[in-house]
């Protein structure tokens, strides 16, 4: 009797065990199966966060998908005080994402442009390339909507990311008769048209049909081997110490030039830093003269390099010691000393080029402009002007 006790309790105790294992094994699963998107938000009256709510409940409404709200910003509307920040470096790990922003005269907000600008670390590593995206926005009158929508699209072009747009699904279910901020590339709503009723039940719809239109997308496409390859998280984009660089790289940017007259040596306003600069080193001119009478072309390109790190190291001392605050180079424009029929400025102008480069990485490429001069402040063979985007 004891036997066939110990027998049946062996059984149940196993029986528990494949129970436990099956219910275990179907949990993660389930766990795997989520579609998690992404609703991603700059809102400076809680109308893009209404909308957000919507397209977050259109997500959900398709099975196996969950909806998680984000802000790009800090904002002082009591709505959003909740909702919390992003991080840059997470949106890789999402199976799709939906960006929603105000209308700012037909293009984003400055908040969801500036969060953009830091996104270039994920651009370079391709990082959300083939990752289903859609836009939605919310702004006044209803005027140039479509054209901001189109702006917010070129962005995520860029990224290589995979467009959802809204086509025509849902049209024929609204009233037709009313001011609706329907679009083909994504729901807006003109906030300030009739502002009490905003976003209206006929966008409040067609936002939740947006959404589980992402969500179906990207549902389709989760587990794609293209899709598994891409970075998925913070830790897979590689951060790079732009001061380290220097060190490594050895290269040794000089004491800051002190201003000759009544100016700075850089300006900053908003996020741009502008920075002009001639062929300085321990206070001469370097290889000084115009290129063909006294100087010839390796000079002039030394004497470029030197005036590139004086640019170097005011951009550092403007960004308070810490080059990673340097969002990317944004133009560089090269005068050089020549004689008029000299048309090579451009070889000229590339150790300046190549080195912000190196010392920047993608940060570095840049927009460029070069020219000939007859004469130069102090005799210089070289100036150079440069637009930075700094944090």
């Amino acid at each position: 009797m004891l036997k066939q006790i110990k027998k049946y309790m062996k059984q149940i105790t196993i029986f528990i065990f494949a129970l436990v294992l099956i219910l275990n094994t179907q949990q993660s699963m389930a766990q795997e199966k989520t579609t998690h998107i992404l609703v991603l938000i700059d809102s400076d009256q809680g109308g893009t966060y209404t909308l957000a709510k919507e397209i977050a409940q259109g997500v959900e409404r398709w099975p196996g998908a969950k909806a998680t709200i984000k802000k790009v910003k800090e904002s002082n509307h009591p709505s959003l005080a909740a909702v919390p920040l992003v991080e840059v470096t997470e949106l890789p790990t999402y199976d799709g994402i939906a960006f929603g922003s105000p209308v700012y005269f037909g293009n984003i907000s400055t908040g969801m442009s500036a969060f953009f600008a830091q996104t270039i670390d994920l651009w370079s590593a391709r990082a959300l390339e083939e990752k289903p995206a859609t836009v939605f926005m919310a702004g006044g009158s209803g005027a140039a909507n479509e054209l901001a929508l189109q702006s917010f699209w070129n962005t995520l072009a860029v990224h290589g990311m995979v467009l959802v747009p809204n086509g025509i699904q849902g049209f024929d279910t609204i009233d037709q008769t009313k001011t609706t901020g329907n679009s083909v590339l994504g729901i807006t709503s003109p906030m300030s048209i009739n502002k009490g009723e905003r976003p209206t039940a006929d966008e409040r719809k067609l936002a939740q049909n947006q959404g589980e239109k992402l969500a179906r997308v990207a549902s389709g496409l989760k587990g794609s081997k293209k899709t598994e390859s891409t970075i998925k998280s913070k830790a897979s984009v590689e951060h790079i110490d732009l001061n380290q660089v220097l060190k490594d790289k050895n290269i040794e940017l000089p004491q800051l030039p002190k201003p000759v007259g009544n100016y700075e040596l850089y300006v900053r306003t908003g996020n741009l830093v502008f920075i002009n600069q001639v062929a300085l080193k321990d206070g001469k001119i370097f290889n000084p003269g115009k290129l063909g009478v006294d100087v010839n072309e390796e000079q002039v390109k030394e004497a470029t390099k030197v005036t590139m790190l004086n640019v170097l190291a005011i951009l550092r001392d403007a960004v308070g010691g810490d080059l990673n605050k340097v969002q990317r180079c944004v133009q560089l424009i090269g005068a050089f000393n020549t004689v008029d029929t000299y048309t090579q400025h451009a070889v000229l102008m590339n150790p300046a080029s190549d080195l912000v480069v190196e010392v920047l990485g993608e940060k570095g490429k840049h927009t460029r402009n070069t020219g000939g001069a007859s004469s130069l402040p102090l005799g210089s063979s070289v100036s150079i002007q440069a637009i930075f985007e700094v944090e």
